[in-house]
């Protein structure tokens, strides 16, 4: 079956899973029937996509109107009636293994013989499931990631028997849904997020135990040292400290007590109002300072020895790893490029440590692990690890293009922190610049993924940073400044803090009228930095500068365009054409005039008048030595556009 066939899906299960799913496909304009066992769970689904749907329209994030996307779903409750005409379905019902088998064996007496049959588990066997029907080549995982309607990512899971033709349709359909997937190459328990993301919680938890750390010591360093959103605690009890628990049910290794005490107390976390924190009171009540002296290395070892098994299994690449650690467990590193950072032979030598201390098999190097380590490739300081650091990349956070025309694209991509710059990010953007050939770039565009170009810098991260790294954030907007080719912020969507800084450092900046742009450092007790508080004045002037630096306020992309911060705001459905034009006049103008006038332009902000003219007559004289100027002249004569080499 073609990717393109699928056009009917049902979604079985209307709960929090199954009407998000329902809801997503409806928007990406697939007709949609939602069907569960009883009528009210059917019509509870209903009224929550209509509520959801409602908000979006709001906030402008669907095309449609929230009333065409609705007249997409049907509501059923007939098994049959509800797969019967289905291209694809999608299976979201409870994670019990032998009632999920039960339902796919009907499904597959009741759907077209196409059909592809997907299961939304989060760690059962798809090829157990596959098993129960007569087509196991068209059965597959598809682990969406609750809320489905915000969260980005989509396991795609393999069976032993799942075609290719049945993962390349899964995949195009995850596209189509504007979802992002990453690939389980192997049926493994727990697939690729959960096995990374549960020894954060685990590990902590056995620490707990052992009267090694304190809940409120733990979460502190994770989030206020090692820049997580949330400490190994608050995650559990945010997500329900019985699933951690479940999850080693099926493993060779046990729970932590910390763990077990809670879920034999019913305590399970913000869900029953009880868990490692009282939510029913003020909830997680840790302080930075609280994390001092926790061994943050021995949670992070852990994890990153489960992404070794995974990439040494060859279950999952280390690209997937990452992204799915970002967008799945929304940790601020992919894991494989944690463990680069670290060390690898860091993190080895403490597992070793631990294992020889405490004979316990979670501490077990995996063998992967060590042949890294043995060969030499122990990450980013080595050159090699996980990832290959020899030459341009790999970026974890930016998406980078050079088009034929000598466009380099670079796209902020890191939608799950509204791309939010973390040290590593910066990195990347300065690292991107430094190796472009400019004989080759005519321009440099940036622009964000998601919905925005940059909400700033991820200060939780940044709060661990040595004086010496920030510094590597102005070293990074100053690349984008001095770059020798004009640059473009294309925005749409938030450009704030360190955002914003990037796009003051571009040459020209472009925006949806939708946009908002600003400074909000002060609210932070600090100053913008990179650069913020100068280039800002020099475009907008002292008293405005100071008014968005005092206040720190957001402004509008139309006030922004007033005040010359914009060279110009437009409807987001004008923008990717205006977009092009400026684009297309860079990247078809004369790179060598284009250069010359940024330089003579930009130093001439901070000399004479005099010194700046004599700046510019110098480079006007040059200029009428070269093929572009003969080129121009020539082709204005001969009433056509240029074409400049």
């Amino acid at each position: 079956m073609g990717a393109s066939d699928i056009q009917n899906v049902a979604v079985l299960g209307a709960g929090s899973m199954g009407h998000g799913i329902a809801e997503i496909a409806a928007i990406a304009g697939y007709d949609v029937v939602l069907r569960d066992i009883e009528r009210e769970y059917v019509d509870d689904g209903l009224e929550q996509i209509e509520w959801s749907l409602g908000k979006l329209e709001e906030k402008g994030r669907i095309d449609d109107s929230a009333d065409d996307v609705r007249a997409r779903i049907e509501g059923e409750v007939d098994l049959e009636a509800a797969t019967e005409d289905a291209d694809l379905v999608v299976e979201a019902i409870p994670e019990d293994l032998d009632l999920k088998k039960d339902t796919f064996g009907e499904v597959d007496e009741y759907a077209p013989e196409h059909a592809i049959l997907a299961s939304n588990t989060s760690g059962l066997s798809i090829t157990d499931i596959g098993a129960a029907t007569d087509r196991p080549e068209q059965v597959v995982g598809a682990h969406f990631f609750n809320p489905p309607v915000k969260m980005d990512l989509v396991e795609v899971v393999h069976g032993e028997e799942t075609s290719e033709a049945t993962l390349e349709a899964i995949h195009a359909f995850v596209d189509d849904l504007d979802k992002r997937a990453i690939d389980v190459k192997r049926d493994v328990h727990g697939f690729i997020v959960n096995n990374v993301m549960l020894p954060f919680i685990e590990e902590a938890a056995w620490m707990l135990s052992g009267d090694e750390t304190t809940v409120q010591q733990a979460d502190a360093a994770m989030v206020y040292q090692r820049g997580y959103p949330m400490g190994p605690f608050e995650l559990a009890d945010y997500t329900g400290i019985d699933i951690a628990y479940h999850f080693r049910e099926d493993t060779d290794l046990d729970s932590p007590p910390a763990i077990a005490e809670k879920v034999e107390a019913e305590d399970l976390g913000k869900k029953t109002g009880q868990g490692f924190y009282d939510w029913e009171g003020e909830g997680p009540d840790y302080e930075p300072d609280d994390g001092e002296g926790f061994d943050w290395l021995r949670v992070e070892a852990r994890m990153v020895n489960e992404a070794a098994k995974l990439v040494g299994g060859e279950v999952a690449t280390p690209g997937d790893v990452d992204l799915g650690s970002r967008l799945g467990a929304r940790f601020p590193e992919g894991v494989c490029r944690l463990g680069d950072q670290i060390g690898l032979d860091a993190v080895l030598e403490k597992l070793q440590t631990l294992y020889e201390e405490t004979g316990s098999e979670r501490f077990a190097p995996a063998d992967y692990l060590v042949e890294l380590v043995n060969a030499g490739h122990t990450g980013v300081d080595a050159g090699r690890g996980f990832h290959d650091y020899a030459g341009d990349g790999p970026y974890q956070y930016i998406n980078k293009e050079l088009t034929d025309e000598g466009v380099l694209e670079v796209e902020f991509d890191r939608p799950e922190r509204l791309n939010a710059f973390s040290e590593t990010m910066f990195g990347e953007v300065k690292e991107a610049l430094d190796n472009a050939d400019t004989d080759e770039v005519s321009c440099v565009v940036f622009s964000g993924a998601g919905q925005a170009f940059s909400s700033g810098a991820d200060i939780t991260g940044f709060m661990a940073s040595e004086p010496t790294e920030l510094m590597d954030v102005d070293e990074t907007i100053q690349a984008v400044d001095e770059f020798e080719r004009p640059t473009v912020a294309a925005i749409d969507g938030f450009c704030l803090g360190a955002g914003f800084e990037i796009a003051l450092a571009c040459d020209l900046r472009l925006a949806t009228e939708d946009s908002s742009l600003g400074a909000p450092e002060i609210n932070l007790g600090l100053i913008p930095g990179g650069g913020g508080t100068q280039r800002l004045t020099r475009i907008v002037g002292e008293g405005r500068a100071k008014e968005l630096v005092f206040r720190g306020e957001q402004i509008s992309a139309e006030r922004a365009a007033d005040w010359g911060l914009l060279n110009r705001a437009v409807p987001e459905d004008e923008f990717d054409d205006t977009v092009e034009e400026f684009v297309d006049d860079l990247a078809n103008g004369p790179k060598t005039a284009l250069k010359v006038a940024k330089r003579v332009i930009d130093d001439g902000q901070d000399a004479s008048l005099q010194a700046g003219l004599d700046s510019e007559s110098q480079a006007f004289g040059l200029l009428t030595t070269t093929d572009d100027m003969v080129e121009g002249v020539t082709a204005f004569r001969d009433d056509r556009d240029p074409e400049f080499e």
